[in-house]
């Protein structure tokens, strides 16, 4: 089956919901058809089973989260910008979809080692886009030479991820996006660049 398939596109929508809402172990593919508008057998037309859905969904909003940041941050040429952008892209995207943001932070987490071990791999192209912007900041003398980059992304990634994991435990309860300005600063402090105000 295509994945370019519009009812693969509301299986994995009606994924995030039902999973954000039941959690990952009672989100049943039944509901998840039920959210979907479709019949338990056509989960079974585009997913193996519900693990496949999950590795599926994380595949798909990644890729959607990637492109986005990555056609926004096109239009800028400093790394200190581009560091912005991946900052308030990371935070806006999630801010927008609540679902999606309870799935990253917490249901992917209750996941199998199996999972886990998919999910990192899928990751990757999101820490490559980081370690684009360390890179270009180094060569470009915004970020300190010696910046060790791959702690560098640890530290970017672990901060962002951090913040929203705090806001969703919160319930959501103030805007992310305000966070956006702060963490950028404090981040591009710590990988040795000079703030001009």
């Amino acid at each position: 089956m295509k994945k370019d398939r519009p009812k693969y596109k509301q299986i994995i929508d009606a994924a995030v919901v039902v999973i954000a809402e039941n959690g990952y172990h009672q989100a049943q593919v039944s509901k998840i058809a039920k959210q979907a508008g479709v019949a338990d057998g056509t989960i079974y037309l585009y997913f193996k089973n519900k693990e496949d859905i999950l590795i599926s969904m994380f595949q798909e909003k990644l890729g959607v989260f990637i492109s986005n940041i990555d056609e926004e941050m096109a239009r800028v040429t400093s790394a200190k910008e581009k560091m912005l952008v991946l900052i308030r892209k990371h935070f806006e995207i999630l801010f927008e979809d609540k679902h999606l943001a309870i799935v990253t932070q917490l249901e992917l987490r209750q996941s199998n080692k199996e999972i886990r071990y998919k999910i990192n791999d899928v990751l990757k192209g999101y820490l490559k886009l980081v370690d684009s912007i360390l890179i270009a900041g180094v060569e470009q003398g915004e970020f300190h030479e010696d910046l060790d980059v791959r702690l560098a992304r640890h530290m970017v990634f672990g901060t962002l991820d951090e913040i929203v994991t705090t806001w969703v435990m919160n319930e959501q309860k103030y805007n992310l996006v305000e966070q956006a300005g702060p963490v950028h600063e404090l981040i591009i402090k710590g990988l040795g660049a000079k703030i001009v105000k």
